[in-house]
Order: C-alpha cells, then sequence, then structure tokens
C-alpha cells in the first residue's frame, strides 16, 4: 500500500517509540518500535482513515505532498 500524504517521522523519548504523523489527515497517526514499522503502521492507519471518512460521509482531503514550514 503507498499514500501520497506527507508522513512526519520522528523519535519520542516519553514513548520510547517511533510516531509517524499524517498533517493533512486530522488525528492520524501510529507509532512503532522501528522507524520502518512506524511508516508502515502509519500507511495502514491512512487506508483506515479514509475508509472511516468514506463511511461517515466526510470529505478527504487531497493529498497536497510536502508540505512547507517555517
Amino acid at each position: 500500500m503507498s499514500s501520497r500524504y506527507e508522513i512526519i517521522i520522528y523519535w519520542s523519548e516519553a514513548d520510547e517509540a517511533f510516531i509517524a504523523e499524517v498533517p493533512e489527515l486530522p488525528g492520524c497517526m501510529a507509532d512503532g518500535k522501528t522507524y520502518q514499522e512506524a511508516l508502515a503502521n502509519a500507511e495502514a492507519i491512512i487506508h483506515e482513515w479514509i475508509e472511516t471518512a468514506r463511511e461517515l460521509g466526510r470529505s478527504i482531503p487531497r493529498p497536497k505532498g510536502r508540505l512547507m514550514y517555517a
């Protein structure tokens, strides 16, 4: 599975895990013991987020690609 949404992955000392956030999909995030596991979990959660939004009749943002931050 592959998505076109930006995924930001970082290490969290508090969680002792890698955290993967998907800024374009509110509340969409995952974690993992490794960077690769966090990425794979994020891909699965993106799919679930989109399926849930469809079931609830909510709009699904189009992927914008790389987001710019200050």
